[in-house]
């Protein structure tokens, strides 16, 4: 069985694989000082809720946009489990060609979302990654890893305008009924929303001509892709497991003989 995390700034997700089967996934909330022990006992106790033990994985991945906590998870892979974790990175195989000017600059999450897309859609793709940021990352008809956006998250937008703004509140995200809003609430709930899918549309758009990738699906991934997708049908699939389906495929390529 293989385990696969991903680190991200918010929340750090997990997966469970039996022959590119998902078995189970989590997540936990990101903190930075939170011990090898802390996150050991978490994942370790997720195995245990979901009846089959540690003994049972045989191989880890890990895809991190956090440097700092690299080394707490290489360190709790080799305490709780005895194994050596693959970390996304330089010299990892991934069946990308990294069409940037300096590939080492490319987030691994934003790969490893790519690297699920192609694998399960096929390419051209436009795939958008609506997490603490959103990342728009465009993939050619080659495999061709050809780069793309990086724009603000929703909830980070939400956060910024109560932040800075003394007057207007923290505001639950929801779908408005009508763009025009007819109450600070509504007004801002409409602002974002229609912000986020306009400004979604508009660079799909923009994409495809400038790169002629008119049959070019269009991937959504992330925690408020649902949410974003309420407004538009410019999105052909949705999947929130993207990233560790991606680990999956991408440790499978660098040790077919393990699992």
């Amino acid at each position: 069985m293989l385990l696969v995390i991903d680190i991200g700034n918010t929340n750090i997700k997990i997966g469970f694989f039996k022959d590119d089967y998902l078995v189970v996934s989590g997540r936990i909330a990101t903190h930075y000082r939170r011990t090898s022990d802390e996150y050991g006992l978490l994942i370790t106790n997720l195995i245990t809720i979901h009846n089959f033990a540690v003994k049972d994985i045989n191989g880890i991945m890990i895809s991190s946009v956090i440097p700092d906590l690299n080394y707490t998870f290489e360190h709790m892979c080799s305490f709780y489990f005895g194994i050596k974790p693959l970390v996304l990175g330089a010299g990892v195989k991934t069946g990308l060609n990294i069409k940037y000017d300096n590939p080492k600059e490319v987030g691994s999450d934003r790969i490893a979302v790519s690297v699920a897309a192609m694998k399960e859609y096929g390419s051209p793709l436009i795939v958008a990654d609506f997490g603490t940021a959103t990342t728009i990352n465009v993939i050619g008809k080659n495999n061709d890893f050809l780069g793309g956006l990086i724009c603000p998250g929703v909830k980070s937008s939400v956060n910024s305008l109560a932040e800075t703004a003394a007057k207007l509140p923290k505001i639950e995200l929801i779908a408005p009924k009508s763009i025009i809003g007819k109450s600070t609430v509504t007004n801002m709930q409409s602002g974002i929303f229609y912000s986020f899918v306009g400004m979604l549309e508009y660079i799909v758009k923009k994409i495809k001509q400038e790169e002629h990738l008119e049959d070019a699906k269009v991937i959504a991934t992330g925690g408020l892709s649902e949410f974003v997708n309420k407004g538009t049908d410019i999105i052909n699939h949705i999947d929130r497991r993207l990233s560790l389906k991606g680990l999956n495929y991408i440790f499978k390529l660098n040790n077919p003989d393990i699992l």
